[in-house]
């Protein structure tokens, strides 16, 4: 049974990767023993143009500079027209078909499917619950999913107050990149590189119409809420979608995983509610004598794409090295002055050190 994640705490740092080359982006002079290696081979291309080994260096670093610049450019001007293109609430809906019968139906115009098609909510209302036991409840109904596998789904819990920090953020600066780690063996005609490469994931907000607030009985559509009634925070869903595929087709790539943060509870119970879908593959693998649905992303990458949104939009981690590198920075770089943006500096915070 895979691990399925039961709380939301602040990222800490708990394994170790190494950092070269990202889809063509490579990083800084490091490995001097790749050097050596190559060293007769960059010593003839730096003769064939005319220039000293260290010139070939800065030359090809200056090269690789102004294409990240107009590579982020780029990236915010298509994410832009896209967004203008789509309705607010508009996303991709990869769960299976409710259950539940017709009136657990969400009567707004929100795509989200409605909590109350997963789980008992006036169960939950009717008896006393506590944050952890929804909590529980919660990942132990995500852990049965996919015959007892757990696989294609991930789940969490999150005090209101973080949903709330993360989403002021989130408002501001909809759209990003997260780094995932590949392995891949060295490209010798790369002046430098490591064994290990990064693929890169866009990533989108998208805002909801709040829903009903959660009670022991099914609300009566026709009557007003009553007077004084408070109106829950609006949830939201983030699709991630590899930054190449988004590039090619821009609203219309098929994101590979859509995290739903559900708001339905954060006001009985304080709580919000997180659950990763992941998108499934056309194939399916034999295992012994069933068949099991493959996904376009394995467990592992959903969940470094779901911390990867915490360390850049719960801001507050620390620092990097020296110097003042943040998640903060980065993600304001990115959108206010992208001709400052680092792909190097994102790989290098989003390294995760045992």
């Amino acid at each position: 049974m895979h691990v399925v994640r039961t709380s939301f705490q602040p990222i800490r740092r708990t394994y170790r990767v190494r950092v070269c080359v990202a889809r063509g982006i490579h990083s800084a002079p490091s490995l001097t023993s790749y050097n050596l290696k190559y060293a007769d081979k960059l010593q003839r291309k730096a003769q064939e143009k005319g220039l000293d080994l260290h010139e070939l260096k800065s030359r090809a670093h200056e090269e690789a500079r102004l294409k990240q610049k107009e590579e982020t450019a780029s990236l915010l001007a298509s994410s832009k027209k896209s967004a203008s293109e789509l309705p607010r609430s508009q996303t991709r809906d990869n769960s299976p078909p409710a259950t539940r019968t017709s009136r657990n139906a969400r009567k707004d115009s929100s795509p989200v499917k409605p909590l109350s098609s997963i789980l008992n909510i006036e169960k939950f209302m009717a008896t006393p619950h506590t944050p952890s036991q929804i909590s529980a409840l919660w990942t132990a109904y995500h852990a049965s999913r996919s015959k007892g596998t757990g696989r294609g789904y991930i789940c969490a819990s999150l005090p209101v107050e973080t949903y709330n920090a993360m989403t002021r953020v989130a408002k501001r600066y909809p759209v990003f990149v997260v780094p995932v780690p590949r392995e891949s063996a060295p490209d010798p005609s790369a002046p430098e590189s490591s064994e290990t490469a990064h693929e890169f994931f866009f990533l989108q907000w998208n805002f909801h119409p709040a829903p009903p607030a959660p009670s022991v009985t099914e609300p009566d559509p026709f009557e007003p809420p009553p007077a004084g009634s408070s109106f829950l925070q609006e949830p939201s869903t983030i699709l991630f979608t590899p930054l190449q595929e988004y590039k090619l087709r821009t609203s219309f790539a098929t994101p590979y995983l859509v995290l739903t943060f559900y708001t339905d509870l954060s006001e009985s119970h304080g709580i919000v509610l997180l659950r990763g879908e992941i998108t499934p593959s056309t194939a399916a693998v034999q295992h012994g004598q069933e068949n099991l649905e493959r996904f376009l992303l394995n467990q592992v990458d959903a969940q470094l794409l779901a911390m990867g949104l915490q360390k850049f939009y719960l801001w507050g981690e620390g620092r990097v090295g020296d110097h003042d590198l943040t998640a903060e920075t980065l993600l304001r770089q990115f959108h206010e002055q992208p001709e400052k943006f680092s792909w190097q500096d994102l790989l290098e915070l989003s390294k995760v050190v045992a």
